[in-house]
């Protein structure tokens, strides 16, 4: 498709990005990567963030296992001052894979250690870890649950793409039953049950997740539901309202966070035949105006509508919420939205537009809420696909305001200690930058073993670990996905 990342000087991305008309722009001076900041009551050594990425390697029972600890353990002595821990169910029915880890009275001393571990690595490797910020994503993963799909309303577009019950395969359709709003009140006190749990074993804030579509991702859009928790935004933002104030009013000191899709869109599908590089992907069939997408344009839905989104941001705000990270998409319906890439994943489709059109997009949302609200801390995704060149990129876009600070999902995994790598040498090591094979994708994809569920990492440049583990998964074929596509490894 002539459209793989072969960029070899700085002026061959910054002529395609101009050619594609991008707002991305580059600097070659980093210090503003380096520079320290206030967040709430906190001071933060730099800019960099380590994204919150499931590894899908706890224990059955939702607790850390030895895989977590090795990867928090080299976050932690990678060197980013902002250290977001993955997604954390609150409730066991709210995982979204059986190796999903779970905080509760039984994992908080195994949570404790992780933190430990990770704080202990800084220390050890930066003399102290004052500056240092950790913090966890509470999450519920809605109508992603497993094994049952626990959905917030009917969402013609999602719906025949979603699996209602894992075991058997069953499809949602319209008598799949909704979550209750009884079920939703009782939330509340699981939040804040988790939160003052991360509060006592030593996390600075919690991040009370809305993004790519998990249950409080899904209520933003919840205009066809009925009751206090659908229609208009005030009903459509109440359950994370509530959780906010009961966790300010009940744990006054521990910092909070957001990660919210500021736009959905709609899903995607592969639309040609062949393999999965060659499958373009294209919107399913949707009829206009299109409701049930956040932050998205009704009468053209390729195009972001922030309205909703900056309202509710200023209100999260109001409420308390000191630090916001931007991100959009679906990972299960709309990948390169989450995260620009060139290679899909085995059972994805080729990217419907230049990777550096995705990454654009990232960056001009994130700016607008920056700017709308330039003295709250704002995180910006989507970075990965800029391989070598991310951190020119994240310097120009600290350096003008745009963001506060940039976060580094997947090219954190074969290289976390890229800090070390740009304060010692100016540059990442080539030979272990993220190159969005969506390895790491696939093996999140492949569940056909003894524990439902394949850790996931960085074969090609973690291979001593996640080599094995590939070669593993790649023995199952035509495993199911858990959106109801097909998959060969």
């Amino acid at each position: 498709m002539g459209r793989y990342f072969k960029f070899k000087h700085e002026d061959e991305i910054r002529a395609t990005c101009k050619q594609l008309g991008t707002t991305i722009e580059f600097q070659k001076d980093l210090r503003p990567l380096f520079e320290r900041m206030r967040i709430g009551s906190y001071r933060v050594g730099n800019r960099l963030c380590i994204q919150p990425m499931e590894g899908c390697d706890g224990k059955l029972d939702g607790a850390p296992d030895v895989l977590t600890f090795r990867r928090y353990q080299r976050f932690g002595a990678g060197g980013a001052k902002l250290i977001w821990f993955e997604a954390t169910a609150v409730v066991p029915e709210g995982r979204a894979n059986p190796r999903q880890l779970l905080l509760n009275e039984d994992n908080a001393p195994a949570f404790e250690k992780l933190v430990h571990t990770c704080r202990r690595a800084h220390r050890d490797t930066f003399g102290s870890d004052d500056d240092l910020i950790v913090g966890l994503q509470l999450t519920h993963s809605g109508r992603y649950s497993y094994p049952i799909a626990l959905l917030a309303y009917h969402d013609p577009l999602l719906d025949p793409l979603t699996i209602a019950d894992q075991h058997t395969r069953r499809p949602v359709d319209i008598h799949t039953p909704l979550v209750t709003d009884e079920y939703l009140y009782s939330l509340v006190d699981r939040y804040i049950a988790a939160a003052k749990w991360a509060w006592k074993i030593g996390f600075q804030f919690v991040d009370i997740k809305q993004c790519h579509r998990y249950l409080l991702s899904e209520l933003l859009s919840a205009r066809a539901r009925r009751g206090p928790f659908g229609g208009d935004l005030e009903n459509r933002t109440r359950l994370a309202r509530m959780i906010i104030t009961g966790i300010r009013s009940e744990v006054p000191e521990l910092m909070l966070a957001s990660r919210i899709n500021v736009y959905d869109g709609v899903p995607y599908r592969a639309c040609d035949a062949g393999s999965a590089k060659e499958k373009t992907g294209s919107p399913v069939p949707h009829v206009i105006p299109v409701t049930s997408a956040f932050g998205t344009d009704e009468r053209e839905p390729a195009k972001p509508d922030l309205a909703e989104p900056l309202q509710w941001i200023s209100q999260m705000i109001s409420l308390g919420v000191a630090l916001i990270n931007v991100t959009m998409g679906n990972p299960y319906v709309s990948p390169h939205l989450v995260r620009p890439f060139d290679y899909p994943p085995p059972d994805g489709y080729a990217p419907p537009e230049h990777p550096l059109l995705g990454v654009d997009r990232h960056m001009r949302l994130t700016e607008a809420v920056q700017r709308a609200f330039p003295h709250v801390a704002v995180v910006g995704s989507g970075y990965s696909y800029l391989q070598d060149y991310l951190f020119a990129a994240a310097a120009f876009n600290i350096a003008t305001g745009r963001v506060s600070l940039v976060g580094v999902g997947r090219g954190a995994l074969p290289q976390p200690d890229f800090v070390r790598q740009l304060l010692d040498k100016g540059c990442l090591d080539r030979k272990r930058i993220c190159r969005t094979f969506s390895y790491c994708t696939a093996l999140m994809r492949s569940k056909h073993n003894n524990l439902g569920q394949f850790p996931t990492g960085c074969p090609p440049f973690d291979k001593e670990v996640y080599g094995p583990i590939w070669a593993e998964a790649c023995k199952g074929t035509h495993d199911e996905t858990g959106n109801g596509g097909r998959k060969t490894v």
